[in-house]
């Protein structure tokens, strides 16, 4: 904890203004996060900002990448797999709030944002306690416990769906939608050069699969079974599949390389999107706004342990816009070849759904909320 401590006095050694950015776990919350800190920067390149995570998850290494400071908590969330690893979860979320009073009685900061993720609740609700400006980053369609338990006392709330007022205070939401990576927000990149990166072919249709920065167990068991009939279908695949499972494709795409790219982890996603024709995805609420800005035709499969069912919410929204398709995780085996087919073939569904995509786009979520979060700790 000196360490922790020794970071934190050192950046608020500055008299500006100090936010702390609290979360992550997945891309899908850091990747926002640092949008927004970036955002921050550039309008006010004063600004301290100090990251809060949680000990052992992908913020801790990310951020320092980015040139940013970040402490971590000892704090996980509920495992919907092993009650037994559950039993220590009070214990871990009263340390996580002294620390989180640490930081912030060190820090001295004059707004603390949440974006999701195990740190977000004690760091914001310790704010909360004492009374410093606190804004609430909320990705999803439909939200989670811990916000709507910390919106009441938010001093903002941005979101990316309409009706949200089902979960908070009216008077504290502003509408601006989901911050997306500069690289792909701002991206200039060509189909060509995506093709001619990846080594495909390019009068072949191509499938770009993954599923977020963890991967996705279903999408890779799924494609191990039928990359072949993709393949047989005329398309070729770009497949990102995580940690886990990188080595078993690798393998069981042997003699098909040519026409089958895998990835354990893609950071040129810009050319990857570039280059599909159709996108298979998780639908979280980071890689659907990605998603509607590249505008290409996408087969969802929520992760269906998602904390209130909120990836089903996050597709079902653009489903009901005509922007995407959808297929449950309990029948992807079933039909997720269907439904590539289905893109492949029918090009004015395709079509329609590149159109309805580009009218969801937003492009500068970053910096909306930055200019809220910089007004509030003003």
């Amino acid at each position: 904890m000196k360490q922790t401590q020794t970071t934190i006095r050192k950046l608020s050694t500055k008299q500006h203004i100090k936010i702390i950015i609290a979360g992550g776990g997945t891309g899908g919350h850091i990747f926002p996060a640092i949008a927004i800190a970036h955002a921050v920067k550039q309008l006010r390149p004063d600004a301290d900002i100090l990251f809060v995570g949680a000990k052992g998850k992908m913020e801790m290494e990310k951020v320092p990448k980015e040139g940013y400071s970040i402490v971590g908590l000892d704090i996980a969330g509920f495992n919907r797999s092993s009650l037994l690893k559950n039993l220590m979860l009070p214990y871990k979320l009263i340390k996580s709030l002294f620390q989180a009073k640490r930081i912030i009685n060190d820090f001295a900061p004059n707004a603390v944002v949440g974006v999701g993720g195990y740190a977000s609740f004690p760091m914001l609700y310790v704010a909360q306690q004492k009374g410093i400006a606190t804004l609430i980053q909320e990705q999803n369609s439909f939200a989670g416990k811990s916000n709507k338990i910390l919106g009441k006392r938010a001093t903002a709330i941005c979101v990316a769906y309409d009706h949200m007022d089902a979960f908070f205070p009216q008077n504290k939401i502003y509408n601006i939608g989901n911050p997306v990576r500069q690289s792909i927000a701002n991206s200039t990149v060509s189909k060509q050069e995506g093709i001619r990166f990846f080594g495909l072919n390019e009068t072949k249709k191509i499938v770009f699969a993954f599923g977020g920065s963890l991967g996705a167990k279903s999408i890779n068991e799924t494609l191990m079974l039928q990359f072949k009939e993709i393949v047989a279908e005329g398309a070729q695949l770009i497949w990102q599949t995580g940690t886990s499972y990188f080595s078993l494709a690798k393998e069981a795409v042997r003699g098909f390389e040519s026409q089958v790219k895998v990835f354990e982890f893609i950071r040129e996603m810009d050319l990857a999107y570039a280059a599909a024709d159709i996108i298979v995805s998780r639908s979280g609420a980071s890689s659907i706004a990605e998603l509607c800005i590249v505008a290409k035709p996408i087969v969802f499969v929520p992760y269906p342990f998602a904390s209130e069912d909120h990836q089903t919410h996050n597709a079902m929204a653009l489903v009901q816009r005509n922007a995407a398709l959808m297929v449950k995780d309990s029948e992807i085996k079933n039909e997720l070849l269907q439904k590539i087919k289905l893109l492949m073939q029918d090009e004015v569904m395709a079509g329609l759904m590149t159109q309805n995509l580009k009218q969801m786009a937003i492009k500068e979520a970053d910096v909306s909320i930055a200019k809220k979060l910089i007004e509030i700790a003003s």
